[in-house]
């Protein structure tokens, strides 16, 4: 693999299509999750079952971990989990290492509508790649996972 990083003419055309690939791929995204017509796809928002993703993995969080986790803003992330606590998706209790912070838990609920739309999700995707080798998904999901560990390595401004 190449790794120069100066972009040449044939390297700003893969950039060009990325870019169109990328945006493609958000928006229809969207438009699938909302035009499925199972309801496991629309029992979280995304904010939500990204949370719980992260939740569901690393363990209870503070705020300030969850935000630098998903790379968002404190206060973004804040106003997330009030929602979702009001929803009884999460629980918040104090810190077992610092007694003036909250940690952030999932619940049973909430755990379990993540794994509804996990599910769901997984089902869909299996549909969509029918027609694809196992090694072609396995080369999509790790190039993806590249994708996002570079954008989350990118610097925020803030």
């Amino acid at each position: 693999m190449n790794d120069d990083t100066s972009a040449g003419a044939g390297d700003e055309t893969a950039l060009g299509r990325i870019e169109t690939e990328v945006a493609m791929l958000m928006r229809l995204g969207e438009a699938t999750r909302r035009g499925t017509g199972t309801a496991e796809h629309r029992v979280l928002d995304r904010a939500a079952y990204v949370i719980l993703r992260h939740l569901a993995e690393a363990g209870p969080q503070n705020v300030s971990a969850l935000a630098a986790r998903l790379n968002l803003d404190g206060s973004t992330v804040t106003r997330q989990v009030s929602a979702m606590q009001r929803d009884g998706l999460i629980t918040r209790e104090p810190d077992p290492r610092d007694g003036r912070g909250m940690v952030i838990s999932p619940t049973p609920s909430g755990l379990q509508r993540m794994a509804a739309v996990q599910a769901a999700r997984t089902r869909l995707y299996g549909d969509i790649l029918a027609g694809w080798s196992a090694e072609d998904r396995e080369t999509l999901a790790e190039m993806l996972q590249r994708l996002n560990q570079s954008i989350k390595r990118r610097p925020r401004p803030r």
